[in-house]
C-alpha cells in the first residue's frame, strides 16, 4: 500500500485520501469501527477511538510518520523492506537495549509480543514513559526490569518484593509510575515474552494435572493429594504440593526468526561446506544426513530446526548438599553456527521440574508437553515471518539427540546403567565382576574395542591375567531397542522411553551422547588421585589390593601385615623422592 501520503500536506488532497484508505484498511482488517488504535502524534496508538475521533486527530494533529507497519491497523508484523527494517539495527543500539543487558536478552526476544498487539502497544508506552514526571533517566520499563533483576540475582520473596515497590513508590515525587505489587510487575514484564505455564505434579511423579486429569484432586494412580500437606497434617486446598514449570518454545523459535541478523544466522549451515570431510558441526554427523535422505521434504527447506536436548540436576541453593534436587531441561539449535548455538541467549530453558527428590525414571511424566509441542514442530507451524527473506514459511522441527551424564542417560533412554548388564552396547552379554572387597562392580572386558593388532589385546599381568581377543558387539539400532521394549524383553531396558513417541526417533543412528566433561574430570580426578596419592581420591587402598589379589593380578602387591599397621607395596618401585618430584611437575603443567 502507497503511504507517502503521510509525508503530504495535511490540506492536500494526496493527504485526504490517504486517510481515508488508512480507515478503511484497518476497518476491513480489524472488523471494527469503535475500538481502533489513534495513529496521530499525540496517541502514537496508546489510545483506542471510534473511525471519526481518529479521522478528525489525523487531520488536526497529524499522523506518526515513524508509524511506518501499521500493525496495530492489520498489518504483518515486519513486512516493510529491507531498508525500513534495518533503520533501527544500523544504529547499532535498541530502544530497549537496558532490557537486553539487564537480563540477557537477544534482539528476536523483542521480536513477538504475544497474540495481542495491544500489549505490545501497552509496553511501548512503559518504555517511553518515564518513572515519574521530569526523570530523563529512567523509564517505566527501565526501572522495572532493574528492580526484578536484584530479585532475582538475590533471592528475594515476591512478598518481600511487593514490599519493595511499595517503598520505591513512596519515596519517588508523586505521579510515579512503580506498581505497587508483584502482580503488576509481572503482567507488564509477561508482555515481553516472559510468561510460562505452572502444572501441579503429583508428589510420587505419577502424572501431571493436565488434560484429563486437570480437575482431579487426587493422583488416579497412588491416590495421594494434589495438594500440600501443612505442618499441623492439614490440606492447604489450593497449594500444589509439587509444581513444575513449563516454557513453550514454539513461541520463541518464531521470535528467533523475527530477528533480520538471527534468521540469516539460523540458515548458516546451509552454504558451509566440510573442506576436510571432518565432522566439525553436527551439519556433518549421520543423523543429520538422515533426516535430509530419509525425509526430503524436511532436508529441503535449511530453516527446519535440528535440536538437541540436554538435562541434569543440581541444588539451586548453592550448596552442593544432594538433598535437594531441581531439574531443567535445555533445547540447543544447531542450525546456528558453532560461536553463538551454545551461547546462553540460545539455549533454551523449556521445563523446571522443582525437588527436593529427582524425577528418576519418571522424568518421561514431565516431558510429556514438550514431547507433544516437538509433535507439532515435526508435523508443521504454519505462518512463522521470516524477517531476513521478507516471507511466510511453514517451520519444522526434529530432536537428534539428548546430551546427559551418565546416570541421566539412564533415566531418558530407559536403559539400565547400574549393576552386572550396565554397558548399554554389550547389553545381556556385559562381562562384569562384582569385587568382594570393594563391593562395586568393575568391567573388564573393555580391551575388545582396541583395533584388532593392538599390543594390548595380547597382555596378560598388566591387566587381568588373560588375553583378549575377538570382536566388540555392534550398538543396537533405534528399531531394534524398540521392539525389545515392546515385546517385553527388558533385561538391559527399565522402560520405553517417551522420545519413541516422535516418529522420526527409532531411525536415528545416535539418540543419546554422553556429556563428555563429566566423563574426562571424574576419570582425570581419579588418575591424578590415584598418582599422588592424594587422601580422599586415591583409588589404592587396602581392598583394592585384596581384591587383585583375589583376581591373581599383581599379587607382588598384596598388603603386608605387620604388628602394628598394614603396609602397602609401592607400586612399579616408586620412592618418596620420585613421588615428590611428580607432584611438583604436574603442580608445572
Amino acid at each position: 500500500m502507497d503511504k507517502s501520503w503521510m509525508h503530504s500536506d495535511r490540506r492536500s488532497k494526496a493527504y485526504e485520501f490517504g486517510v481515508e484508505a488508512f480507515l478503511n484498511f484497518a476497518v476491513e482488517n480489524l472488523l471494527t469501527t469503535t475500538h481502533i488504535r489513534c495513529p496521530c502524534v499525540k496517541c502514537v496508538n496508546l489510545k483506542l477511538f471510534g473511525v471519526g475521533i481518529i479521522r478528525d486527530h489525523v487531520y488536526f494533529n497529524g499522523i506518526d510518520q515513524s508509524y511506518k507497519n501499521w500493525t496495530f491497523h492489520g498489518e504483518p508484523w515486519e513486512a516493510t523492506t529491507n531498508a525500513s527494517r534495518n533503520v533501527e539495527e544500523d544504529d547499532g543500539h535498541s530502544r530497549y537495549s537496558f532490557v537486553s543487558e539487564e537480563i540477557d536478552m537477544d534482539d528476536n526476544d523483542f521480536g513477538d509480543f504475544g497474540s495481542d498487539p495491544y500489549e505490545f502497544a501497552n509496553v511501548i508506552g512503559d518504555g517511553d514513559q518515564p518513572v515519574y514526571p521530569g526523570c530523563r533517566k529512567y523509564t517505566k520499563l527501565s526501572a522495572l526490569v532493574k528492580l526484578y533483576n536484584l530479585k532475582a540475582k538475590h533471592g528475594m520473596s515476591d512478598v518481600c518484593f511487593t514490599e519493595l515497590l511499595i517503598l520505591q513508590g513512596d519515596l519517588l515525587p508523586e505521579g510515579n509510575t512503580i506498581p505497587t505489587s508483584m502482580y503488576e510487575a509481572k503482567k507488564t514484564l509477561c508482555a515481553l515474552g516472559l510468561s510460562y505455564e505452572k502444572m501441579h505434579a503429583c508428589p510420587n511423579d505419577c502424572i501431571l494435572y493436565r488434560k484429563e486429569y486437570e480437575d482431579s484432586t487426587n493422583c488416579p494412580t497412588c491416590g495421594i493429594s494434589r495438594w500440600k500437606e501443612g505442618k499441623d497434617s492439614i490440606l492447604k486446598e489450593g497449594v500444589p504440593a509439587k509444581v513444575v514449570w513449563y516454557f513453550p518454545p514454539i513461541p520463541r523459535f518464531k521470535r528467533m526468526f523475527q530477528s533480520h541478523e538471527t534468521a540469516k544466522s539460523l540458515t548458516w549451515h546451509s552454504a558451509r561446506k566440510s573442506i576436510d570431510g571432518q565432522m566439525s558441526h553436527p551439519a556433518d554427523s549421520p543423523s543429520w544426513k538422515l533426516l535430509d535422505d530419509k525425509w526430503p521434504e524436511f532436508g529441503n527447506e535449511p530453516r527446519n530446526l535440528r535440536l538437541a536436548l540436554s538435562s541434569d540436576g543440581f541444588n539451586p541453593h548453592s550448596s552442593l548438599s544432594s538433598r535437594y534436587s531441581c531439574w531443567p531441561v535445555i533445547l540447543v539449535t544447531y542450525n546456528l553456527p558453532p560461536w553463538l548455538c551454545m551461547k546462553r541467549k540460545f539455549m533454551m530453558l523449556t521445563l523446571l521440574i522443582s525437588g527436593p527428590k529427582q524425577p528418576g525414571n519418571d522424568i518421561d511424566v514431565y516431558l510429556e508437553p514438550l514431547i507433544d509441542d516437538l509433535k507439532s514442530l515435526w508435523v508443521r507451524i504454519r505462518g512463522v515471518y521470516d524477517a531476513h527473506n521478507g516471507e511466510y514459511f511453514t517451520l519444522r522441527a526434529a530432536l537428534m539427540w539428548t546430551i546427559n551424564d551418565f546416570p541421566a542417560y539412564g533415566n531418558l533412554s530407559g536403559c539400565v546403567v547400574k549393576g552386572y548388564k550396565a554397558c548399554p552396547i554389550c547389553g545381556d552379554d556385559t562381562p562384569s565382576h562384582r569385587l568382594k572387597n570393594g563391593h562395586k562392580i568393575c568391567y573388564i572386558w573393555h580391551r575388545k574395542w582396541l583395533p584388532i593388532n593392538h599390543p594390548y589385546r595380547r597382555q596378560r599381568a598388566a591387566f587381568n591375567g588373560k588375553p583378549k581377543y575377538g570382536i566388540p558387539p555392534e550398538p543396537l539400532t533405534g528399531e531394534e531397542v524398540l521392539h525389545m521394549v515392546e515385546n517385553g524383553d527388558r533385561v538391559c531396558w527399565k522402560k520405553k522411553s517417551i522420545f519413541f513417541d516422535l516418529e522420526y526417533w527409532k531411525y536415528l543412528p545416535v539418540r543419546h551422547a554422553l556429556d563428555v566433561m563429566h566423563i574426562e574430570k571424574n576419570v582425570c580426578d581419579s588418575i591424578i588421585g590415584t598418582l599422588l596419592e592424594i587422601p580422599g581420591k586415591n583409588k589404592d587402598g587396602i581392598a583394592a589390593r585384596l581384591d587383585l589379589l583375589n583376581m591373581g593380578v599383581k599379587t607382588d602387591l598384596q598388603p603386608k601385615y605387620g604388628e602394628r599397621r598394614t603396609r602397602l607395596p609401592l607400586r612399579l618401585g616408586i620412592c618418596q623422592e620420585q613421588r615428590r618430584e611428580r607432584f611438583v611437575i604436574l603442580s608445572m603443567v
